[in-house]
């Protein structure tokens, strides 16, 4: 069973930046893509960012991508994502996932196993 375990959220202000960390369990790491999503209370999980397997390829919805970068250390098992200018509307629950079959970074259902979470909350 694949363990994924999120930290780095807390309360920030418009403005900051923030750094969010995915741990994973297991010795297949290595092997998948990784994505983040996230979600806000009544709003759908979108997904932020994701990263293939090597790092080489990755992916950022239009409402982040000026501000944001994922990264991963496959030696670490541990994927990150970088946000700077946060904005209130960042506010949300952020999660990470493995991404098991297909190739869309952006859907949710090509995505096996999910981290519980860290919340992020933005103030002005």
């Amino acid at each position: 069973q694949v363990q994924l375990v999120e930290s780095g959220g807390g309360s920030m202000q418009a403005g900051d930046s923030l750094r969010l960390s995915c741990v994973s369990s297991g010795r297949t790491f290595s092997t998948y893509a990784m994505g983040w999503f996230r979600q806000a209370p009544g709003k759908e999980r979108e997904c932020v960012a994701g990263v293939s397997w090597s790092g080489g390829s990755k992916y950022y919805a239009d409402s982040v991508k000026s501000r944001c970068t994922i990264s991963r250390d496959n030696t670490k098992n541990k994927v990150d994502l970088r946000m700077n200018s946060l904005r209130p509307e960042d506010t949300a629950a952020y999660l990470c996932a493995r991404r098991g079959s297909g190739t869309k970074y952006y859907n949710r259902d090509d995505y096996g196993y999910w981290g519980q979470g860290t919340q992020v909350t933005v103030s002005s």
